[in-house]
């Protein structure tokens, strides 16, 4: 009877060694996803901030005619067609201050509509 004790120790550890040896999953693995609306003249939020060398997934919603975001410094863009969503992903890889422009035109506002990213350490 004793003897079996090892054996039963040893098939234990087999079927619980992949289950410790397996990498937990923590939120920073996962992109960081931004909502935001564009609707005649603003985005909104005006301002989001990410961290450089993170994953970010930017999800733009048109809260009426079509829109684009587009941040040329961190060649960014995506459009969105009138009521819908798109969504883009990037990794900004230098921090600063980014304006994000509207790059659909939209209307007699659309030279106005802005979003600041800002990227730190």
């Amino acid at each position: 009877m004793p003897e079996r004790l090892p054996l039963k120790m040893f098939f234990a550890f087999l079927l619980i060694a992949p289950v410790l040896s397996v990498r937990p999953v923590h939120a920073a693995d996962a992109p960081h996803r931004i909502e935001i609306t564009a609707r005649r003249f603003a985005f909104d939020p005006g301002e989001i901030t990410v961290k450089r060398g993170e994953p970010v997934v930017l999800v733009l919603k048109s809260a009426d005619v079509a829109h684009g975001l587009r941040f040329r410094d961190l060649d960014v863009d995506v459009k969105v067609g009138a009521g819908g969503t798109a969504e883009v992903s990037f990794t900004p890889q230098k921090t600063g201050d980014f304006i994000g422009h509207c790059s659909v035109f939209c209307g007699s506002g659309h030279g106005s509509m802005t979003v600041k990213l800002h990227v730190v350490d």
